[in-house]
């Protein structure tokens, strides 16, 4: 399945037709064309292909977690929360639409992930019971101990100075949580043995983690042009940061042995993990 077909999978969950809250369904598709680098489908994707399942399985599995992140990224936005006027380039889904359109396009987003993961067409090729373990997962990693409560953690944290293990729970809580979600799909998705779920849970893990990592140091070394959003609004909101903890050079340091442990993690499984493990050493070496 070409990059191109997996979009179009994307898009086509969305309402059809013409709808009284069609400003709602403009919003959710102005955020989900957004693009952004695709980490999470792109991930569902490798691991389905490396426990031998299809693209098609893991399609409602991949298109649901970007769903997730996409209405996570419009939440994080609104006045209330970071107050970005910009993301991946283009004014924040709230600028354009509102807030409180902004604010249901991110609620719609969550409820259609669901919807898509647990539909006839994503049963029919997955079954039943990867339906719900899939669900499962999804949703432990999403929700109150997962993504929504490392926010929570982040918001908490704001004009203090937080320790290195209260920045290193809110990371993976709010960043690598979705990450690990998308390897463990992926491996559902293939009704693959639990071990492989754990090694594929402890690749995301790190590079989810080596990911935050350096957006904190991204924030500090890029401008806006490069980066697509505002650089320098942890500095501006007193945030604790691991480059204000530790410094670049060790930050640095530590994306690198954590980049190592992800690409360890890929010798539980068989086939050739070539494409993940140069998948992780692009995400340490980005530079947007």
């Amino acid at each position: 399945m070409t990059n191109e077909q997996r979009e179009q999978l994307l898009f086509d969950c969305l309402p059809k037709g013409d709808h009284r809250e069609q400003v709602l369904i403009d919003a959710m598709r102005y955020s989900l064309e957004a693009g952004g680098k695709r980490v999470r489908p792109r991930l569902v994707y490798e691991f389905a292909a490396l426990c031998g399942g299809s693209d098609e399985a893991a399609a409602p599995f991949a298109c649901a977690v970007e769903m997730i992140h996409t209405y996570s990224l419009i939440h994080d936005d609104l006045p209330c929360m970071d107050d970005d006027d910009m993301r991946r380039g283009k004014p924040s889904n709230h600028k354009v639409f509102g807030e409180d359109i902004a604010l249901l396009a991110g609620d719609a987003l969550l409820t259609l992930a669901f919807e898509t993961l647990t539909s006839d067409k994503a049963a029919a090729l997955s079954g039943d019971k990867a339906c719900r373990l899939a669900a499962n997962t999804l949703a432990r990693y999403a929700g109150v101990t997962g993504m929504v409560g490392g926010q929570v953690i982040d918001l908490k944290n704001e004009n203090t100075n937080a320790p290195l293990e209260v920045l290193r729970e809110m990371d993976e809580k709010k960043t690598a949580c979705l990450i690990q979600a998308a390897c463990e799909l992926g491996c559902i998705a293939a009704n693959a043995t639990e071990e492989r779920r754990r090694a594929a849970a402890k690749y995301g893990e790190c590079i989810g983690v080596a990911f935050q990592i350096q957006d904190d140091i991204l924030d500090c070394t890029s401008s806006d042009e490069e980066l697509g959003k505002p650089v320098g609004s942890d500095a501006e909101n007193s945030k604790s940061t691991y480059v204000s903890l530790l410094g670049i050079e060790k930050c640095r340091e530590l994306v690198d042995s954590l980049t190592r442990e992800a690409t360890d993690a890929l010798s539980a499984f068989d086939a050739d993990t070539t494409s993940l493990h140069d998948f992780a050493l692009a995400l340490a070496r980005r530079t947007n």
